[in-house]
């Protein structure tokens, strides 16, 4: 079996990281497996119905997130690194792989450390369908996260760039200074 592993939210100036760990299996549909495609390239109504149909027909998965302090505490990579590991040992908890034959892949040039041998690949989210699908499901969740805390901090118009460091949002930070959920090691310019 392969699980993917994959996250999204490393570049934004304010809130988490979120990563995903996906296995597919055998048993998910032919016709979803083959819409999969790398989460960046979807429009958002494509990456939604996906995550539901992941979701709802994947063998396992799991969520991992770490927090705007925890990327400034051990930095941005470190913090990528520790949302895979959450993402996988949550993943875990919902279905015990521990007997299985799992080969693990992980988008970019690191990889978490899970216990398992893990195999960092770069465009690993525009190759493995697994990875495709973590990818979906981690863009996802941040992305809905953000939209939680546009409503918390309307100010600063998180529904419409996500923490991303758009001239936009640049721009309010320095009306209105940083915001409960600013990375503070993230330079604004």
């Amino acid at each position: 079996m392969v699980c993917g592993i994959d996250e999204a939210g490393r570049g934004p100036l304010a809130g988490p990281v979120c990563a995903a760990a996906v296995i597919l299996g055998e048993g998910f549909p032919r016709e979803t497996r083959d819409l999969l495609n790398d989460s960046k390239k979807l429009p958002p109504a494509k990456r939604e119905d996906l995550r539901r149909q992941i979701l709802e027909g994947a063998l396992a998965w799991g969520i991992g997130w770490a927090s705007h302090t925890e990327i400034d505490d051990i930095n941005i990579l470190q913090a990528s690194l520790l949302a895979m590991k959450r993402a996988f040992e949550e993943m875990r908890k919902k279905r015990d792989v521990s007997g299985e034959t799992l080969s693990v892949i992980v988008d970019g040039l690191y990889a978490p450390d899970i216990g398992i041998v893990c195999e960092p690949m770069v465009k690993a989210d525009a190759k493995v369908r697994e990875v495709m699908a973590a990818s979906i499901l981690a863009k996802t969740a941040r992305d809905s996260h953000m939209d939680e805390m546009a409503l918390l901090y309307p100010q600063y118009g998180y529904e419409k760039h996500k923490g991303y460091p758009t001239k936009a949002h640049r721009e309010l930070i320095r009306k209105y200074g940083p915001s409960p959920i600013q990375r503070m090691t993230f330079r604004v310019r």
